[in-house]
């Protein structure tokens, strides 16, 4: 897929990493890039998918396109009100950078600053990356 620019209307919030849009009357779900957030029955889920609600619900998006995953979501940057969703979320404690996919290193440097400052989930004794709870629970 090739990296394509869509200015979309963001309908819902499934959690604090994914969305639903309508691009062009076409419904469309979109997973942030470069973050994972926090899983169902995660600590701060419900507190991650606000945020992301936040930011994004009935706005216009900027949707910068890079690929699809293997559940045929949309993997892409999206920028609502000028304000990139993927480091936002991280910024505010509600995401982790996802190292296996990240290549902003920028997000690095937010992460760590929101864990020096114990803001969002870094507020908790044991934040568990949700890519280990998720081996974890399919073990």
């Amino acid at each position: 897929m090739l990296s394509t620019t869509l200015i979309c209307l963001v309908i819902s919030i499934t959690d604090g990493d994914t969305l639903k849009a309508t691009c062009d009357n076409e419904q469309v779900v979109i997973r942030l890039a470069e973050i994972d957030a926090p899983e169902k029955k995660q600590e701060f889920y419900v507190e991650s998918k606000k945020s992301l609600s936040d930011l994004c619900l009935d706005k216009k998006a900027k949707i910068t396109t890079q690929t699809k995953d293997r559940y045929k979501r949309i993997i892409a940057r999206i920028n609502c009100d000028g304000v990139d969703a993927s480091e936002e979320q991280v910024k505010r404690g509600m995401a982790w950078v996802y190292d296996r996919y990240a290549t902003d290193h920028n997000l690095h440097m937010l992460q760590d600053h929101a864990h020096a400052k114990k803001i969002g989930l870094w507020q908790t004794q044991l934040p568990i990356e949700p890519w280990k709870w998720r081996k974890k629970i399919n073990e």
